[in-house]
């Protein structure tokens, strides 16, 4: 798979909002590129999504930063982007990774999370796109937070994905026993165990040493 290079392959810094995360554009890039190391190493490396490869390597990913820190302006930054993948096709972008950093907070990202796809639906969405959410610190429903079933949901940074319906059923079609992909992906971070996970984490935040 390609390598990321210093600079992320695209990304896009909103424009801020009144109350807005003071967000430099190499800051904001660092991020996109610890988030491409993130979606190389373990959502393809370890073959966590099936459907990811394809995606990253045609560059029909649009990575967005936003700056907002209130939960209104991230909302409309969801939404426009919604209104953006609606209108246009999915050779151009296939799909999109909203990086909100100012929501470190899990709790909070979790409940706003909920309001999200409340607002997706409300806005006409449902069946088009779907949203998934990945988090530093996400921890399942009814989960231990030191369960390493909750790493295959957690990233360099929160972060929204909005996702076409119709890429996801095209891709699962192709994928031998996609409804299983769950109980793998835990499989997998079983065998790799929390020290494993750990040394990825160091790499996605740029501390491992690089050869």
């Amino acid at each position: 798979m390609p390598a990321v290079s210093d600079r992320p392959l695209h990304f896009v810094l909103l424009d801020p909002p009144a109350d807005a995360l003071p967000l430099s554009e190499d800051t904001a890039a660092n991020h996109v590129t610890r988030v491409q190391r993130w979606l190389e190493d373990a959502v393809i490396g370890l073959n966590l999504c099936p459907f990811a490869k394809a995606v990253h390597v045609k560059r029909q990913v649009r990575y967005v930063v936003s700056r907002a820190t209130m939960d209104g302006d991230v909302l409309d930054h969801l939404r426009a982007e919604a209104d953006l993948l609606h209108s246009t096709p999915a050779a151009d972008i296939d799909t999109t990774l909203l990086l909100v950093p100012a929501l470190a907070d899990f709790f909070d990202f979790h409940t706003l999370t909920e309001r999200a796809e409340a607002l997706l639906a409300k806005a006409g969405f449902e069946g088009e796109l779907q949203l998934a959410s990945f988090h530093p610190d996400f921890v399942f429903a009814d989960a231990d937070p030191d369960d390493i079933a909750n790493a295959t949901n957690r990233a360099p940074a929160p972060i929204l994905h909005l996702l076409r319906e119709d890429s996801i059923a095209r891709a699962a079609a192709a994928v031998p026993d996609a409804a299983d992909i769950y109980e793998r992906n835990i499989a997998t971070m079983e065998r790799l165990g929390p020290e494993g996970w750990a040394e990825m984490v160091d790499k996605f935040s740029g501390k491992a040493r690089r050869r």
